[in-house]
């Protein structure tokens, strides 16, 4: 039988043991992707393997009307074309996971001509920093302030979160003169019953796809969904994700242009801010 050591062990300590136990030919698989430095010191191992996990990093604004700064849908792109994801995930992952193009995430799913869903309904998230600036300006003088002050939320038991939350406050506030950005860490439980009464201005969130079809990510943010957390609506979005489920359900070419559409929705309103699309490296008995 083989052995298997869960990446959900919570302590450096343990992390290091299953790497000495997996060199000594006692387990035959273990995650390398938990912390920066584990990754870095066995990265060149003959054993590392690579499997994206079909999980999106991404970021979440309150859309309620509570805040009036990210109700405004200039700021909302200003916060995203300041957003350098390569940069992002370099520092974040040391470079193992992947800049997010959108919601989708590599690896989920094939088109009906065989290209990877993510690639096909990517609708252009780029970085520009002038640009932002520009459009950050214009939204205040909408909201009638000439300074914003935002809170990210984050888990307190992520690895990963701390410095999600530094490179996001250290580029956004370089970029985006007038604006100050709060780090917010709370217990991973906490997090989730923040999103899901609005308790935040901003959030990051992670969905893994529970089967390879896009419906299993475009369901997030139907009007009303539950996991629409920042409570935008979006009409085209809701029409185009139905749209897949329903009259496209049988043709999957037509739901690909279903899906392409949704992004493109999303995108074009700046909903959500996509960060990094997850993958993990283990070492693995070949």
């Amino acid at each position: 039988s083989t052995h298997c050591i869960s990446s959900a062990a919570s302590d450096v300590y343990k992390r290091q043991t299953a790497v000495q136990l997996y060199k000594q030919g006692k387990i035959d698989r273990v995650s390398i992707s938990n912390t920066p430095e584990l990754y870095k010191a066995n990265k060149n191992n003959k054993d590392v393997v690579k499997a994206p996990e079909a999980t999106t990093s991404y970021l979440e604004y309150n859309q309620t009307g509570k805040n009036k700064f990210l109700a405004n849908d200039k700021i909302r792109e200003a916060l995203n074309l300041a957003t350098n994801r390569k940069e992002l995930t370099d520092q974040v992952t040391s470079g193992v996971s992947t800049p997010a193009t959108g919601l989708a995430p590599q690896s989920l799913a094939k088109t009906a001509s065989g290209e990877d869903l993510a690639k096909y309904v990517a609708p252009g998230y780029t970085f520009d920093a002038a640009k932002a600036a520009e459009l950050f300006k214009e939204g205040l003088k909408e909201v009638g302030e000439t300074s914003a002050t935002l809170t990210i939320t984050s888990d307190a038991d992520s690895p990963a979160a701390k410095s999600t939350l530094d490179y996001l406050q250290g580029s956004w506030e370089k970029a985006l003169p007038g604006l100050k950005i709060n780090e917010k860490f709370v217990p991973f439980q906490q997090r989730l019953k923040d999103s899901q009464t609005q308790n935040f201005d901003i959030v990051v969130s992670l969905w893994g796809g529970d089967y390879p079809e896009g419906s299993t990510f475009y369901d997030l943010f139907k009007d009303g969904a539950s996991y629409n957390n920042g409570q935008f609506k979006n009409d085209a979005y809701t029409q185009a994700v139905n749209k897949a489920e329903t009259t496209d359900a049988l043709n999957q070419s037509a739901r690909d242009t279903d899906y392409k559409n949704a992004e493109a929705d999303l995108f074009k309103d700046s909903n959500i801010n996509p960060l990094y699309f997850r993958s993990g490296y283990s070492l693995q008995n070949p």
